[in-house]
């Protein structure tokens, strides 16, 4: 389905989406093909996939994109995504991860390597044409930072550009020394719509009136955000009464006190660094009126957790979950129908809004 949605792109002038862009079922599917498959998603730490020959099958944004792939490792200590599908018949080839030297379909023997190379299948010999390039399984883009992996649904979308935009500011960080804290991640679910989680993320102008202990943690009048091409970053200052990055010299925020950088990025992630590690939420649309936000921490300096701006995460996402259900329930009022931006203080909504009037405009 072809869609017409028109953000101004001068945030003076812009009026937000309509309120129907969260209630129709309609776009609410089209979002999966126009947005999600044509981005990248978090796929996980890659310490859980860290043996040899060792296969992994991964359900990425499960309930929603439901695409079957399988994160592998091979003889060579080589890291590939593949598709979890046979190109035979459509079979699911790996159910549970294991150890394995190649992928084999349990319906028919079809056997690919763990790079997703046509190997064998039984029965085949007198196929003319075969194997062809469709025959091998599809193989997904994937990037390594640190613990984190991350796969490309779209190899067209340039996700290392948008991990060294973040590294312009937290490449100081010993990234590969973080560690993932089973304790302090946790899945929230949301009575709303996914997008209007990521509305509320994006701006900090609902801090002094929402989160209170956040905002004495936090200099609100020094609050910021830039924008860059398909992610943004907000950045949450305080004095040093609150526990602040300990930046090295050159750095761009060098002298300055920075509790938090808080970057979302494109369609549904974020990452959020404190002094003592990261807090990355993915959201997750379950349908157009219910998600789940996985908070999964990455902590390096335990110590600096109690005295940082990220120290009551629960308490702050309960807060937000109140608002967002709330306005989810208030625009199925038949009275609403678009709202406008703060120029000041909801750039980032703004440039969310622009980009999925873009993607779904495709």
């Amino acid at each position: 389905m072809s869609y017409n949605f028109f953000i101004h792109p001068e945030i003076e002038k812009a009026e937000t989406l309509p309120g129907s862009f969260y209630q129709n079922d309609q776009i609410f599917n089209d979002l999966k093909d126009k947005v999600f498959l044509k981005t990248w998603q978090f796929a996980g730490d890659v310490n859980e996939i860290k043996l040899q020959n060792q296969v992994k099958p991964l359900a990425l944004l499960d309930h929603y994109l439901n695409e079957p792939m399988i994160l592998t490792r091979d003889s060579s200590d080589q890291l590939h995504c593949v598709s979890n599908v046979c190109t035979h018949r459509g079979n699911i080839i790996v159910n549970d991860g294991g150890v394995s030297k190649n992928l084999t379909c349990k319906y028919h023997g079809r056997k690919f390597g763990l790079d997703g190379s046509f190997k064998f299948m039984p029965e085949f010999s007198e196929a003319e044409g075969f194997p062809r390039p469709c025959d091998h399984l599809h193989k997904f883009p994937l990037i390594e930072w640190g613990p984190l992996l991350f796969v490309g649904l779209d190899k067209e979308f340039d996700f290392q550009a948008i991990i060294n935009k973040m590294k312009e500011r937290v490449g100081f960080l010993p990234i590969d020394e973080f560690v993932l804290d089973p304790v302090r991640s946790k899945d929230y679910l949301v009575n709303a719509h996914w997008a209007l989680y990521c509305d509320n993320y994006l701006e900090g102008f609902h801090i002094p009136y929402v989160h209170s202990d956040l905002n004495q943690a936090l200099d609100y009048g020094s609050y910021t955000t830039e924008i860059y091409e398909h992610c943004n970053l907000q950045i949450g200052y305080s004095d040093d009464a609150v526990e602040t990055f300990d930046f090295p010299e050159g750095h761009p925020d060098f002298g300055k006190y920075v509790a938090a950088y808080y970057y979302w990025v494109f369609p549904n992630m974020m990452f959020n660094f404190y002094p003592w590690g990261l807090s990355i939420n993915i959201v997750k649309p379950l349908s157009k009126n219910r998600t789940k936000v996985s908070f999964i921490s990455y902590v390096w300096d335990e110590s600096k957790i109690e005295e940082s701006a990220g120290a009551l995460l629960d308490k702050v996402e309960r807060e937000d979950e109140f608002v967002v259900e709330n306005v989810h329930k208030g625009l199925q009022s038949g009275f609403y129908s678009t709202g406008r931006f703060s120029p000041k203080r909801e750039k980032g909504v703004h440039h969310f809004h622009q980009l999925l009037a873009h993607f779904m405009n495709k």
